[in-house]
Parts: structure tokens; sequence; C-alpha cells
């Protein structure tokens, strides 16, 4: 049974990082009188002679990209990670203030579609298929030689892409991220006291309940309980699913199919190309026991009442905890009722 809706200003706990977000509903009947942005025009053109991610074009380090026409990867020309980062451990003035260590990693980008015009939303189920099986073996790749594999997107100038060619990038380290910390925490401390995955018992409290958005034999779609950001969800497996590689033939048609109809309601909810920052999270690769892990996204959109008009994490948010001006369950059926072209 999902738990209901409760009355009033409340906090509600993420159990993932034992964070907590204050709920103030009718904070969103206060009047806007702050900025308004021009939210991205949706690209039309299937190619950009100047577009450093488009087939047969030359990035800005000269190398020229293929003529590809599936999911194209390739290193990042720019990647914050590499194979060897700085020799010592410790501040060089002894102090244990100022700690510091060592990071090693790789950086990859993964161009969706040779099709500059056509993010997720816009791509055929069976190309998304294909964004699927790219990130998995990309992972599996990955993983054998890093701790942590960051499958993620930033989708639009709101949220910082580069790039309007839709694409999104990998990740590998050989350190665990804080993010991924917590949550590997929190689930293996659940799995301990309770003896099954976290994820797995969020999922079957959720499904068919008011913060469900889509859901298929495979997958689920929620506005998560603690959710942070105003329609901030949470993609799920409903069965034991540790990495994306572990996914079945099955799996992944009905993921995508999954992806289809979430980012398609994302981009209907406000008619625009929805922004949004998404990442997969999945067991760390230096782990034996996966029990505890369930693989799952995490889709983070900035906007809060139109295609200009976003939440900003700032003030109380940035000095104290998260604050929503919405609540979970108002997010999820307003997602939840839209209805998505075929």
């Amino acid at each position: 049974m999902s738990v209901p809706e409760p009355d009033g200003l409340h906090r509600r706990r993420n159990p993932l990082t034992g964070r907590w977000v204050l709920v103030c509903a009718q904070r969103n009947a206060r009047p806007w009188q702050g900025e308004v942005s021009v939210g991205d025009a949706p690209q039309s053109a299937k190619y950009d002679p100047h577009c450093y991610l488009c087939p047969g074009n030359r990035r800005v380090n000269g190398e020229v990209n293929p003529v590809y026409d599936g999911p194209y990867v390739f290193d990042n020309d720019f990647p914050a990670l590499g194979p060897a980062g700085a020799d010592v451990e410790h501040d060089p003035r002894g102090s244990t203030l100022f700690s510091f260590e060592a990071v090693q990693g790789h950086c990859r980008v993964v161009c969706y579609s040779p099709d500059h015009g056509r993010g997720l939303s816009r791509l055929p189920k069976a190309d998304i298929r294909a964004v699927v099986d790219t990130w998995a073996t990309e992972s599996a790749g990955l993983g054998q030689s890093h701790r942590w594999v960051q499958v993620f997107e930033n989708k639009g100038s709101m949220m910082g892409c580069s790039n309007p060619h839709p694409h999104g990038q990998i990740w590998a380290s050989g350190h665990l991220p804080d993010e991924v910390r917590l949550e590997d925490q929190h689930q293996r401390e659940y799995f301990a006291t309770h003896g099954e995955s976290l994820l797995c018992a969020v999922a079957r409290e959720e499904f068919a309940g008011p913060r469900q958005v889509w859901a298929n034999s495979h997958w689920l779609v929620i506005v998560p309980w603690w959710a942070t950001w105003p329609f901030e969800t949470l993609v799920l497996p409903r069965h034991s699913a540790p990495r994306l590689e572990a996914l079945d033939e099955d799996a992944r048609d009905a993921l995508a199919e999954t992806l289809h109809q979430l980012t398609r309601r994302y981009d209907q909810l406000f008619s625009c190309e929805f922004p949004y920052s998404m990442g997969w999270h999945g067991a760390p690769y230096t782990q034996q026991d996966l029990r505890p892990w369930q693989v799952h996204a995490h889709f983070y959109p900035p906007l809060l009442r139109s295609a200009t008009v976003r939440k900003f994490m700032v003030g109380y948010e940035m000095l104290a905890e998260a604050q929503r001006d919405l609540t979970a369950e108002d997010a999820a059926r307003r997602l939840r009722e839209l209805t998505v072209p075929i």
C-alpha cells in the first residue's frame, strides 16, 4: 500500500541518502515577478554543418566524426578525469583540515543518433533501445577498470548543455562519488535490516499509487516521496537488476518504452523541449554482494510553473535543507494524466 499524501507543512526523508526535504505546497500560489527565461526552441534540422557532434564534422581537437548511423561513442575532448592525478594525499603543509587525494578516470561522450534534431523524447523506440544497449556496454567495459561508472545527460541550455546535438556522457572513476557513497551505505543498511533491496521495496509500495507516473511489466516511473525538484522522477526496475548490463532483452525493450513515455510526457507538460539532468546509478564495480542494489535513473528537471519559470535552489535550500513548492503526488498526477502520442 503506497503511503498517502500528508496534509499541511511537513518534511519527507530520502531513504537513499538520509537527507530530508521540506514540503511547502502553498508557496506555489505566490505571484511570480522574478526571472522569465526563453525556453529552448525545438531542433528541426537533421544535420548542422557547424555542430561538433554531427556525423562527418570536425571536432575542436581536429578529429573528424565518422558518418555514424546509430549511437556514437568517443573519448571526451575535454575530460574532467584522466589516467593520472595528484601524487599526494594530504596538504603539503601537514594540515589535517585540507586533505586531498589523487583521482583518475575516463570520460566518454555518447551521441544518441546522427539526427541533430532528435533527443530521447523524439527518437523512435528502436533507437532508444540502441542507446540503452550502448549505456550497458560502455558501463560493463569501463567497470572492468573503474570503481564507479556514471552515465548521465544534461539536456538543454538551462542545464548547462554546451551542444544541442542530442548526447550524454559517461564518466568512470576510481573513487566512489559522494551521492553514490550515501546511496550505497543506505541500501546496504536497509538490506541488512530487512533482507530485501530498498528500491525493490519502494517499487512494490509505489506501484499503482498516487506517485506513479507510468508502469509496464518491467519498469516503474514515480515522482519519489522525497523528490526535491518539482517534477523529479525515479525510474525503477520491478525485478532484480543491480546494473544496466544485467538487463535482459525484454527488460531493455521495456526500458526503451518507459523512457519514450517519460520524456514525451515531460515535453508535453509545458509544451517545450523539457530540460533536465538525468543519470543512472547501479552497483559499484568493486563490490561482491550486489543484492542490496537496484539500478535506477534519476531525472532532475528544473522547471516549476512553465517553460520559462524554474525552481532555484537558493537561500534556505543552500543554507538549511531542500524545500519544494509542489507535492510529489500533484506532480505525479499532472505527468500521469498527459497523453503520449504513439
